[in-house]
């Protein structure tokens, strides 16, 4: 008999889901984008972040299922071209994550010790190591994968709630402490966009969802943990960005982007400060990796399971699904090829996309899930918005960025048609359509 997760376990999923390594890799993008209005932008991000957990709340009660997203899909719009694009988009998208954590970890590991003479080739090192070093924990042991992960938390959070208070302490008398006034923020459209294109600093709450048929007295429990995990981050997010603004110039800022946390500790605790900043950067990336390889796996398992990715990819490789392989090694290729922002741009766009359809689900399911229409409703209206906001105004400034995240999306969609076009898919078709109908 499996052991019932508790809501103080619940909530430790989806903080440690959404404090990742997130924070660590966007919040020198985010304060380029966004100027001192960059505190304003986390919190715009962690609106829609929760007005979408409303939707994930009544869905995980109605619909309990390991397959998480996967499984509301589904519901939402049947075995279809759509859901089967949506949801491969969806494990493109934990990639996607997985290489913003990896980059993190490159661009932070450095600062403790250069291996080699040249930036780059420290951060292709670091980058690439620690995504084979974490398939390879994967590969030895779920277990320690959980262990890993749940110290890894703890750690995380003492650190940066320990950074946000001293360094609120540290923004009295500090000159720069003036970034913060409104006349430096950007416009609403840039707050609106930094907001998105850091949005994927959040996403990490829907990993509650696949644990849902584990949690304890689910009809109170559930509730509770997608919420307080959102609220929380999003203070915790709000706070950082002012503690950051506030204690380094923009010019330092931006010569830091790529590890702009532990360069906001100086300031306050020296070289000290940045050292343990880095470290918790580097623990939090590599526990993020770790968890989202395995996340990333299951994803391509439930897909093949429901029959809409061919079925060998519910077979085991070792002792593991195969697609923790190919998640693997697609997360070396991307991490390895891509820029920061484009990863992160990507990312955002993916999961926008997916979170405005389970809004749409949310509200389209409304009667079933005994749920308010008006809020999976607003929360499918504002991700819309946020996300052509985000396509239009990265179009602008960041091209390739763009052009990468629609083709990553028309990809997902490619996969599918090219699988259902098959004669694996017309040999099993039959066969899945029976079998869910048998489930539901």
């Amino acid at each position: 008999m499996n052991k019932k997760i508790s809501l103080k376990e619940a909530i430790s999923i989806g903080i440690g889901g959404m404090v990742g390594g997130g924070i660590f890799a966007v919040l020198g993008l985010a304060v380029s984008l966004a100027k001192g209005g960059t505190p304003i932008a986390f919190l715009i991000a962690g609106i829609i972040a929760l007005l979408t957990s409303y939707s994930y709340v009544k869905l995980s009660l109605t619909f309990p299922d390991h397959g998480g997203t996967v499984k509301f899909i589904n519901e939402g719009f049947g075995i279809s071209y759509f859901s089967g694009g949506i949801n491969n988009l969806l494990w493109i998208s934990y990639i996607i994550m997985l290489s913003l954590y990896a980059s993190a970890f490159g661009s932070y590991a450095p600062n403790l010790y250069e291996i080699t003479s040249d930036k780059a080739m420290n951060f292709h090192i670091y980058a690439s190591g620690i995504i084979l070093f974490a398939t390879a924990i994967n590969y030895y042991s779920i277990k320690v994968v959980g262990k890993i992960e749940s110290y890894a938390v703890v750690i995380k959070l003492i650190i940066l709630i320990s950074f946000v208070f001293i360094g609120l302490y540290g923004l009295f008398g500090n000159p720069n402490i003036s970034q913060l006034a409104v006349s430096t923020w950007e416009s609403p459209i840039h707050l609106l966009t930094g907001g998105m294109v850091i949005f994927v600093a959040y996403e990490g709450f829907e990993l509650i969802a696949n644990a849902v048929p584990d949690i304890e007295n689910q009809k109170v429990n559930i509730p509770k943990a997608y919420f307080y995990s959102v609220i929380f981050v999003i203070i915790l997010y709000v706070i950082i960005a002012i503690v950051t603004v506030g204690s380094l110039p923009f010019n330092e800022i931006a010569t830091a982007q790529d590890y702009v946390l532990a360069e906001a500790a100086k300031p306050m605790l020296g070289k000290v400060g940045f050292t343990i900043i880095t470290i918790a950067a580097l623990i939090s990336t590599f526990s993020a990796i770790n968890a989202s390889l395995y996340g990333g796996s299951r994803v391509s398992f439930e897909i093949a399971q429901d029959g809409e990715l061919p079925h060998s990819l519910t077979r085991q490789l070792w002792n593991q699904p195969i697609g923790l392989l190919i998640t693997s090694i697609a997360t070396l290729i991307l991490t390895n090829t891509l820029q920061l922002e484009s990863i992160s741009t990507a990312g955002s766009v993916g999961f926008l996309l997916i979170f405005a359809i389970v809004n749409f689900i949310g509200f389209k399911l409304s009667n079933k899930t005994k749920s308010n229409k008006t809020i999976p409703l607003l929360g499918f209206i504002l991700c819309s918005i946020a996300l052509i906001a985000l396509i239009i105004q990265q179009y602008s400034t960041s091209k390739d960025s763009i052009i990468i995240a629609i083709s990553i999306i028309l990809f997902s969609f490619l996969m599918e048609y090219i699988y259902r076009r098959s004669k694996f898919y017309k040999k099993l078709h039959l066969k899945y359509k029976s079998r869910n109908e048998k489930r539901n």
